[in-house]
């Protein structure tokens, strides 16, 4: 993953490296200030893990963070054990398949590799990762959908953003951190903000988007701009900054109150230190931790712009930020 980060960070007047985590860093210098604005979205997805396999060869799992379950029946999937290992996700038994049965439990499921016991026994062993396989494909109206959107779009937001920076004049430096381990409990963010120790940040991650069976519960809809949050995970200036960097850029935009913790890299962020005041802006998306998660190509683009103005817009003196 690191070669594919390099990839597309190289083409910026940047400096990038890693840590023991697997965190990587894209340092943009700023042109006056020695303050930090830290950029944050998680590289990692969803996905599974081998816990056994049976007597007939059959791979038995387990999930690794918060997949859509309902979705995974009959899924292609690879098993990077000794090798990468197509395999077919199926049923422990047809007698499962009911007509009342709305969903399976992970118990209910196997991956069928096409192999005997003593064959998979020398390939996988429990523990080894599987993946999704899912490559990405384009829609209409600029929409896209793939696995891992949650929140690889929050990478290229981060290069739209720095590309954006590279023909605006900006004070201070900006940190693009890709994140590790977030979808099994924020570690990448939390270890990352230790060591940048930034005055500001911002995190960028997906949200739910309107689709036919949330009704009223989403109020978020595709292709309508980016996501700003508010709450007491969110700092009031930085949520405020942001609208009024949208505003005068005419990015369109949508407010989203959340009550609690936003149960994203914001969260950790936010505690780091003596706290980091913290903003979090996010994609609109739909189907979010299935293979066919679905955003619009133009809230990438927006998200990114409103970061580069954000950034450029900050005062000199980051501190005046940590007061209400």
């Amino acid at each position: 993953m690191t070669s594919l980060i390099q990839g597309v960070f190289n083409q910026f007047p940047a400096e990038i490296s890693k840590d023991f985590m697997g965190n990587n860093y894209v340092i943009k210098k700023g042109i006056k200030s020695k303050q930090a604005v830290m950029l944050a979205a998680h590289l990692d997805e969803i996905g599974l893990i081998v816990t056994y396999f049976d007597n007939l060869g059959f791979v038995h799992f387990s999930t690794v963070g918060g997949i859509d379950q309902r979705t995974l029946l009959n899924q292609e999937v690879i098993i990077h054990g000794r090798e990468d290992i197509n395999g077919v996700v199926s049923l422990v038994s047809r007698e499962k398949l009911t007509a009342s049965k709305k969903s399976f439990l992970i118990d209910d499921l196997i991956i069928d590799i096409g192999y005997s016991q003593e064959k998979t026994v020398q390939l996988v062993k429990p523990g080894d990762v599987v993946s999704i396989k899912r490559e990405p494909f384009t829609m209409l109206n600029q929409n896209i959908a793939g696995k891992a959107l949650d929140d690889r779009a929050g990478i290229t937001v981060m290069a739209v953003c720095l590309n954006e920076l590279c023909r605006i004049d900006h004070k201070h430096d900006v940190i693009a951190v890709a994140t590790v381990q977030e979808e099994v409990g924020l570690r990448g963010a939390f270890t990352g903000t230790d060591r940048i120790k930034p005055e500001i940040a911002v995190a960028i991650d997906v949200t739910h988007a309107q689709t036919l069976d949330t009704k009223a519960q989403v109020n978020i809809q595709l292709g309508k701009g980016p996501v700003i949050t508010l709450g007491p995970n969110i700092h009031p200036r930085i949520y405020s900054g942001l609208q009024t960097a949208a505003k005068e850029n005419r990015i369109p935009y949508q407010i989203q109150p959340v009550a609690g913790p936003t149960g994203t890299d914001a969260r950790v962020i936010q505690l780091s230190g003596q706290g980091i005041p913290t903003g979090l802006v996010s994609i609109p998306l739909r189907y979010m931790h299935t293979s066919v998660e679905t955003i619009s190509v133009l809230d990438v683009v927006d998200c990114g712009k409103l970061l580069a103005y954000y950034i450029a817009s900050l005062p000199e003196d980051l501190e005046e930020l940590s007061c209400f």
